[in-house]
Order: structure tokens, then sequence, then C-alpha cells
């Protein structure tokens, strides 16, 4: 858990992950035994099999995060933005924010809801927000931020209730946790971790990897779509916190192979791993660019069920993590089985 926590107080928006790129490299050179960056950014880390090193299975993270970038600096010192990936405009109003290198503390703001006649009291959109660092003048705004900076939700790393974690960008760094974790062990099969870029914004760097790696099968880790919160419809609750990594039967990017699905959620139960299905079919991951890889490959999803997902609050279990981490080195551990019978 330590970890995590280290990788969700980095900054990372989609396009700008060089601070979560530098922590993983620093880790990956000391636990595999090649690792290279590619031309987007993506890191690709090697280790080799102990019995079937020509057999490549390729995990794949995302080190990115959904945010913000500053448009405008305006006359009066505050600050114009736009959103970097799917960000519902309701959880933006009043939220904290840090923004640049500089980490600049803002707070998006708008204007007072007193002042607001009845009909005006709905869901501001982007537009009509700006960001406040307390500036009176343009001046003195571009001393500290300028066009191009991004932005991310000042959120601290909290665990409360029953084993829960709250943070921001929990979507993907529990994924890059769980895989940093399975590049302590060696494997049968060699293991291709990447960790990749701009999944928020199209999975860019899935597309660039998967090809460069040319892998056997492909794992993607996600955090995922939870909302198992009391008075949601059943048919909405897609996910559950504290039932188990989450496996997907399809989205709108990609159909998981069956015959590998069968085999991952084989090896939970043969191990006594607790599991659920994604009882869902929307959005999409990196699987998508994976599995049309050169011919295309098998692929299959495994998530950490993450509530509020896509914002300051994101919630998921620790016992979900932990249990991720279990699995995905079970079936690791025993995929020169699968990939002999494919």
């Amino acid at each position: 858990m330590e970890r995590l926590k280290k990788l969700t107080a980095l900054r990372g928006v989609s396009g700008f992950e060089e601070e979560v790129r530098a922590y993983v490299l620093e880790e990956a050179k000391r636990l595999a035994d090649e690792v290279r960056v590619d031309a987007l950014g993506s890191v690709i880390a090697l280790k080799k099999g102990t019995e079937h090193p020509e057999q490549v299975v390729m995990v794949a993270a995302h080190m990115d995060e959904v945010g913000f970038i500053i448009t405008t600096v305006e006359e009066r010192g505050t600050l114009r933005f736009a959103t970097v990936g799917g960000i519902d405009p309701r959880v933006l109003q009043s939220k904290r924010v840090i923004i640049g290198e500089k980490r600049v503390p803002g707070v998006i703001g708008s204007m007072a809801i007193h002042l607001l006649e009845a009909k005006d009291m709905v869901p501001l959109k982007v537009n009509q927000l700006y960001i406040d660092i307390g500036c009176t003048s343009k001046a003195e705004a571009e001393a500290l931020v300028k066009p191009g900076d991004t932005a991310v939700f000042d959120s601290d790393f909290v665990t409360f209730g029953d084993g829960l974690v709250k943070c921001r960008a929990l979507d993907d760094r529990v994924g890059c946790g769980v895989l940093l974790s399975a590049l302590e062990r060696r494997y049968p099969v060699t293991l291709a971790a990447v960790f990749t870029v701009q999944e928020e914004i199209g999975c860019k760097g899935a597309t660039a990897a998967a090809f460069a790696v040319n892998p056997n099968a492909g794992i993607v880790l996600e955090g995922t779509t939870c909302a198992d919160m009391h008075g949601v419809d059943d048919a909405l609750k897609v996910t559950r916190i504290g039932r188990g990594p989450v496996i997907s039967i399809m989205d709108r990017a990609a159909i998981p192979n069956r015959p590998f699905r069968d085999f991952v959620t084989a090896t939970a139960d043969e191990y006594g791993i607790p599991w659920q299905y994604r009882q869902g079919a929307f959005g999409g991951t990196d699987a998508g660019a994976l599995q049309r890889a050169k011919g295309g490959r098998p692929v299959v999803n495994i998530a950490v069920a993450t509530r509020y997902i896509h914002s300051p609050v994101n919630v998921v279990s620790q016992a979900d993590y932990l249990n991720a981490q279990t699995l995905l080195m079970r079936v690791l551990e025993r995929m020169n089985r699968f990939l002999e019978v494919e």
C-alpha cells in the first residue's frame, strides 16, 4: 500500500506523465532485465521467462490520469481551463487543484449560489468555471502559471472505513502498483510489463507499445467503474467493492478472449481468490488497442472496482487491490499452459 500511496502523489495528466514515468523507471530498472521508453513515453520492462522465454505476455497499466490543462490567463488573474479525459462537470465546482511543476494551489470557482436565480441553479459547464489561484492581475498570475500547464485534483491518500482507500488517480495507479509488484517475481514465460501513456484520451500509448512488443497474449490492469452505493439501482451496480478483482466480459473497445477469460477465472477459483464479473459493457481500456496488435492477440482485463472514478475521491478496497496482485501473479505462473493450448 505504501507503493500505491507514492504513485497517487505523482501528477500524470494524459500526455504529461513525466513524474509517474520517473518513479516507474526507477522501480522497473531495479526489478526487470531490460527497460526502455518508447517514442510516445510508455515504459516497457522485460523480465525473461525461466522455461519459455520465447512466449511473451504483455501486461499493461496506464500511467496517465484525467485532469486539466490551462488555456487562458485572464486579466483579473483567474485561469480558464479544459478537461483532459472524461470528467463529469458536476464534480468540479469548489474543488482544490494543483497546477504545474510549481504545484501552485488553486480552487475551481463559480458565482456564489446566493447570487443565482432558481433557473440558473444547475450544474455548470466547464466554460462557465475558472480556477482561482489568489491573484488579482494577469501579470501576477503569469509569474506562476502559463497556458499549457496541467492541473490535477488536490486529494490526499487516506485510509478509512473497513479497509478502504480514498485518493485521486486510483484509475490507474492501482494497475501500475499491481504491475510493479508482479515485476518482483520471475515466471515461466517472459513478462513484458508496459506502463502506457495517454490511455484516457484514446489508448494511444498501448497502440504503439503493443505493436513494438508483439506479445503472444495480453492482460490489461485497470481501475474500473463501481456504483454499489446506497440508492443506486441494482442494474447499475456493475461492480462491487470488496468482492475481488473484476473480470470484464466486454466493453466498447474489446471483447476479451473467452478461453483466456475462463483460464483467469479458473485460476482464481483454484487458488481461492475472490473475483467478480464486470456487469456492464460501456467504456473502454487499453485492451482494445492490444487486441488489434499485429495479427490480433488474445486479451483479458483484470481490474479493481473504483467508486467515484474520474473524480477527486476515488475509493477502492485494499483487499481488492491485493487480491488483484495475487491473481495476476498466479495467472503469469501458469501462462505457459494457456499459450500451449492456444
